[in-house]
């Protein structure tokens, strides 16, 4: 009598996508932590506007899976907008506050959003971006 061979063969495909699978996810997750990480890590330096130029400048972070793209308007050493243009972010759009936060202190040492923080701190380094250009 023979066997059928299929279900085995079946099992084992299942068996390798599996692995395969996981592997991919924990690439993933490990890519998204590290740059989290980065993100954390990162610096937000002390805003000398007395150096800054009349114009508008552009700025950009990422740390997948956060991209923040800004447009900062200065004139008179003033900051008077600042435009979000692209804001990837996942769960961290409380974060969006932050440009007119930034305008009325004149600083990008502000507070953060609770429940957005990772997003807020992107925010901010793409602004820093922007006005050390």
């Amino acid at each position: 009598m023979k066997r059928k061979k299929w279900p085995f063969v079946l099992l084992i495909v299942i068996v390798v996508l599996g692995i395969a699978g996981y592997a991919g996810v924990r690439a993933f997750i490990g890519k998204a932590d590290a740059n989290l990480k980065r993100l954390t890590e990162a610096q937000i330096d002390a805003l000398d506007l007395a150096v800054v130029a009349d114009g508008t400048y552009t700025g950009s972070f990422k740390a997948f899976p956060i991209e923040v793209e800004v447009e900062v308007e200065v004139k008179g050493h003033k900051i008077l907008a600042v435009e979000l243009i692209r804001h990837s972010n996942g769960k961290g759009q409380a974060a969006e506050v932050l440009p007119d936060q930034v305008v009325a202190a004149q600083s990008l040492k502000i507070d953060t959003i609770a429940g957005a923080t990772y997003s807020s701190k992107a925010i901010l380094l793409a602004i820093q971006d922007a006005l050390n250009n």
